[in-house]
């Protein structure tokens, strides 16, 4: 096994995967793939009365039905998708924006997991409850991932921006923050 991993490590670092910031990238274009589906799904009538046991049963959301209607609260939702996604992508070269929408984007993640205890009939019974998932709660469970990618998105662009700025104020020169996190003095 341990020759299998050497082997695997080495590859890897041969092609140049282990160096620069190609996950930091990736995940960020996954998340502004993500906000242009879900938010483009939102301007639908099918989404809108798919979404009603989600808004319904959300401690946090449900105040969106008696503010904007039904088809309101799912154009409320479509409008913040695609402005976290867009602030995410300007992330690319401006972090300061890119933070702001990975901070969005833990808002609206962190809400709709708030729903899956109040979810109807969320846990199967027939196999003991939790954490035996059921209906609508498995869809909602990859909300954990996203909002871990969230998380680590706001760490990089909040740093990176700090050193941008430190540069800036420096008289140094800024590198519109692309800097490592990891050059971060303590």
């Amino acid at each position: 096994m341990r020759s299998i991993t050497t082997l695997l490590t080495t590859f890897l670092g041969k092609t140049g995967l282990l160096e620069g910031d190609l996950d930091y990238h990736l995940l960020r274009a996954s998340m502004v793939i993500i906000f242009l589906f879900f938010g483009y799904q939102k301007w639908w009538d099918y989404e809108a009365q798919t979404l009603i046991p989600f808004i319904s049963n959300g401690p946090l959301i449900s105040w969106m039905y008696p503010v904007f209607g039904i088809r309101g609260a799912s154009w409320f939702l479509g409008v913040s998708e695609w402005l976290f996604g867009a602030l995410i992508f300007i992330g690319f070269w401006n972090k300061t924006l890119g933070a702001l929408g990975a901070a969005g984007s833990c808002l609206s993640f962190i809400m709709t997991l708030t729903i899956i205890p109040f979810m109807p009939d969320g846990w199967a019974a027939s196999a003991g409850g939790f954490p035996a998932m059921t209906g609508n709660v498995p869809f909602l469970m990859k909300d954990v991932v996203l909002l871990a990618v969230s998380v680590y998105l706001l760490k990089q662009d909040a740093v990176r921006a700090l050193v941008a700025a430190r540069a800036g104020s420096a008289g140094g020169h800024a590198s519109r923050g692309r800097a490592r996190p990891d050059t971060v003095a303590a």
